[in-house]
């Protein structure tokens, strides 16, 4: 099926999303929708009582071999409704499961997870999310609550892992209605793990409200000196020390707000040149220059508590030359379990991938849970590899232990989840969060050439970008006029905004300020007087530039990466 047949306008539910009072996660007001075969065996799915590991455990004991092997996968789906889809997304999901909705999906294949996504076509991940399903707070959670209703109905009763890859910066899914912290890289420059805390708080928050259980995030990859096009921004940096500091804070933030958070991408994406999305990326570093160059930021989130640890499709040839993390157990089991002491979810990066593609859905399957991990993410083929897992488990090459281990994490993480109580979608956007996240944005922004105090242009300005930012340069413009500086079509002193993808010859030769919104790389080839960084074009990060235009701020930022002929800052030492 084409792409586009699938990204056509959703059909919403009708029903409400509940009262905005806090209840625990996973028991949404939502009817109970879709059969399963068999009755619950276990009690209701509501915030579970006792001991989760416990529960898991005597759960698990009573699961037949199909409801284990539908536990351990996590697929997208068709539709931004749980039950009611039109007639594109139907269509989709039948080619993908042979059903009609998510619901349905949930049913037949007695899933443990499903993953919400969206496509854009800026996305360095979009290959792999055909469609979209997510639109707004209200609509994320009424879909949430009627695939956590799906769910119920399960043998296992226990409830859905849901996630999704909200990272921001150029790797947001929801983006209409939630608080938009800045890039990772941004939080990099402002150097300040406190602030970046609080705001993946407030973002946990948002979340969980929303009905999401884990994000797919933070990144904890470490760029290199060449860094890496597809991880770019969505990295806090190249320093392993300060990069460990960060991704500490957004565990602890994401965590404590009811979100597992999960580190991605194992054993480490910023030092290749290729995209695993298409291809296997090599990582030539030797041991020594690997464990201290790409290990720290993961060491310090799983002791941090994180949840999750995503396995990336990359060649780490130091450990195990030519194969595939996600299909290594010399990585996945004994770098990450016996070295690291990870005792969470080892998910595997989508299983739509092109290295995931080697083999059929249900021999790849097989491979990734033998090596270590224990979701799968996205099988291009569910019935593959739910028949895959099963046929594994006849013949012998897949054992039915290694199978309840990886089913005992997963409820094991589920039902301590399901243990915090879900907020009000009152929190989405709130004046708190807002406030949370502006901090982090105002200490990002870094001046790398120019004045350190004072107004950064003298008299009207002007702004321009490239044709694709024209949200980015109306949400600076509306800034600078809140800030009271003078903004004219033209003939003021020009700000050249550019941003994620943008090359030298977007830039502007006669600029009086160039701005860089993403990685800050491209600011060595500007000619401008003054040089700035937001890493980030989110509207709480514009309208922190636009108060250091004004000279009402400071950039107290420095860049977490180097960049050619210029300092890290030209105002912080």
């Amino acid at each position: 099926m084409s792409r586009v047949a699938f990204v056509a306008p959703l059909l919403l539910l009708a029903g409400a999303c509940g009262d905005d009072t806090k209840t625990p996660r996973a028991t949404p007001s939502a009817a109970p929708v879709g059969s399963a075969a068999s009755a619950p065996i276990s009690e209701s799915a509501s915030a579970p009582p006792g001991d989760p590991a416990a529960r898991a455990a005597g759960t698990v004991a009573k699961l037949s071999d199909e409801d284990l092997a539908g536990q351990v996968l996590m697929p997208y789906a068709y539709g931004g409704s749980a039950t009611r889809v039109d007639a594109g997304s139907a269509a989709g999901n039948q080619q993908l499961a042979g059903v009609a909705t998510p619901a349905e999906m949930i049913a037949k294949y007695r899933l443990g997870g499903l993953i919400l996504v969206s496509f854009t076509q800026n996305d360095p991940t979009g290959g792999t999310n055909p469609t979209s399903n997510v639109e707004n707070p209200k609509q994320v959670r009424e879909l949430t609550d009627g695939l956590q209703a799906a769910a119920r109905q399960l043998p296992a009763a226990a409830p859905l892992m849901i996630g999704t890859d909200q990272e921001y910066g150029i790797v947001t899914r929801i983006t209409e209605g939630v608080t938009a912290l800045p890039s990772a890289l941004a939080a990099g420059a402002a150097g300040k793990p406190e602030l970046t805390e609080a705001a993946w708080h407030a973002a946990g928050e948002e979340l969980a409200a929303m009905g999401i259980t884990v994000d797919f995030a933070p990144v904890a990859d470490t760029l290199g000196t060449a860094g890496s096009a597809v991880i770019g921004s969505r990295s806090f940096g190249s320093d392993p020390k300060a990069n460990a500091t960060q991704v500490a804070a957004a565990v602890r933030g994401l965590q404590g707000a009811g979100v597992s958070a999960a580190l991605k991408h194992f054993p480490g994406h910023g030092h290749t040149s290729g995209d695993s999305h298409d291809e296997l990326p090599v990582i030539k570093q030797s041991a020594s220059a690997w464990r201290t160059r790409d290990l720290p930021p993961f060491q310090a989130g799983v002791q941090a508590g994180a949840g999750v640890v995503m396995s990336g499709h990359l060649d780490l040839q130091a450990v195990d030359k030519g194969v595939a993390a996600t299909f290594s157990h010399k990585v996945m089991t004994d770098v990450l379990r016996g070295q690291l002491k990870f005792t969470g979810v080892a998910i595997t990066d989508a299983m739509n991938m092109a290295p995931a593609r080697k083999w059929p859905a249900g021999e790849a399957a097989v491979r990734a849970l033998n090596a270590g991990n224990d979701m799968l993410l996205m099988p291009p083929d569910i019935g593959a590899a739910r028949d895959g897992i099963l046929a594994g488990l006849k013949s012998g090459s897949l054992k039915r232990a290694r199978l309840v281990e990886a089913v005992t994490r997963i409820l094991t993480l589920k039902f301590r989840t399901a243990a915090t109580p879900q907020p009000g979608l009152e929190v989405v956007g709130s004046e708190q969060h807002v406030r949370a996240v502006s901090a982090l944005d105002a200490a990002s922004v870094t001046v790398l050439r120019g004045r350190c105090s004072g107004p950064l242009v003298s008299g009207p300005v002007t702004v321009t970008a490239p044709s694709s930012r024209g949200l980015a340069r109306s949400t600076l413009v509306k800034a600078l006029q809140d800030q009271g500086v003078t903004v004219q079509a033209a003939g003021g002193q020009e700000i050249r905004l550019v941003g994620y993808g943008d090359k030298p010859v977007d830039l502007s030769p006669d600029a009086a300020m160039t701005v860089m919104m993403d990685l800050p790389g491209i600011l060595a080839y500007a000619k401008s007087p003054t040089l700035v960084a937001t890493y980030s074009s989110s509207q709480l990060s514009l309208t922190a530039l636009a108060a250091v235009i004004a000279g009402k701020a400071k950039a107290p930022g420095k860049s977490p990466i180097a960049v050619a002929g210029l300092p890290r800052s030209a105002c912080v030492k």
